[in-house]
């Protein structure tokens, strides 16, 4: 039966996670919500410099299942919008997610559905993977599987002041790569997954090296390419770039939390905001109204 209304709370996410390009993405405790409810004529309301219009991403998901020209939307979102966050994700994922639940889907098996939408529109299924499922997400020609975060691990956030355009960061990359990266890249992967898988900190900062996309974006962003090279340095496990940059995923264990967190401000000071902020087991979730 279609439903009256419905508020959907998608997390934040990141990408890539150093060797996974296109692959490898977590989620994150920050939250985009998205309220929708049939009215007369279009709305959107929102404190987020993002359009109010029919071009915003999340009405343009929408509109894939549902009428947006008789619905009002009202959007809150704690992702940064600097870039690399899973920002474009999370709002395709809600308003897919809104829309079949409106129609009448249960929202447990709208998930799926709304996952299909989002990745189709994103183009790449890593962040709208994670921002559904929850966990980090890793993504295989059959579907994503699904691996739960170590509780001794903490996240910061590093998310510059000045963004970088996807499409530059795409750009960047090369059509080819050497075998020898390609085979270092997987070796790390193996090691970030077996340490995810065994709770193993130590392997799993081993896992967390780069040869296929981050050295050929540094150029791009490079007070993030450094704080990646001094992340160790700072009392972390290691960094990765999230996603396409430039936000800088810092992984550290949670008893080193508040002192990596204090060096990392400093280091950030004049052109990042930098926070703690929790990995996430729980993904998309929607409530009738």
């Amino acid at each position: 039966m279609p439903t009256q209304g419905v508020r959907v709370r998608v997390p934040a996410s990141s990408a890539n996670l150093g060797p996974g390009f296109d692959v490898l993405a977590v989620a994150l405790d920050l939250w985009l919500e998205l309220e929708v409810v049939p009215a007369r004529e279009f709305s959107f309301t929102t404190k987020l410099d993002v359009p109010t219009d029919h071009t915003n991403i999340a009405v343009e998901a929408f509109s894939q299942v549902g009428d947006p020209g008789h619905a009002a939307f009202t959007m809150r979102s704690e992702i940064p919008l600097s870039g690399g966050m899973g920002s474009s994700a999370a709002a395709r994922v809600a308003g897919a997610y809104a829309a079949l639940v409106m129609a009448g889907d249960e929202p447990r098996e709208a998930r799926h559905a709304a996952l299909a939408i989002a990745t189709e529109l994103e183009g790449h299924p890593d962040n709208a993977s994670a921002a559904v499922l929850g966990g980090v997400s890793v993504e295989l020609p059959d579907g994503a599987l699904t691996l739960t975060v170590p509780q001794r691990l903490a996240f910061i956030v590093v998310a510059p002041h000045q963004s970088v355009s996807t499409t530059e960061a795409r750009a960047a990359l090369p059509a080819e790569v050497p075998m020898r990266d390609a085979a270092f890249n997987v070796g790390q992967a193996m090691a970030l997954a077996a340490g995810l898988a065994s709770r193993d900190l130590d392997l799993l900062a081993r896992g967390l090296g780069d040869r296929l996309h981050q050295p050929y974006r540094a150029h791009l962003y490079p007070k993030s390419a450094q704080l990646l090279a001094d992340a160790k340095h700072l009392g972390a496990l290691d960094a990765t770039i999230s996603g396409a940059g430039p936000t800088v995923l810092i992984w550290c264990e949670r008893d080193a939390l508040t002192e990596v967190l204090a060096k990392v401000k400093e280091e950030a000071s004049g052109w990042a905001t930098a926070f703690a902020v929790d990995p996430s087991d729980r993904g998309a979730e929607a409530i009738p109204l």
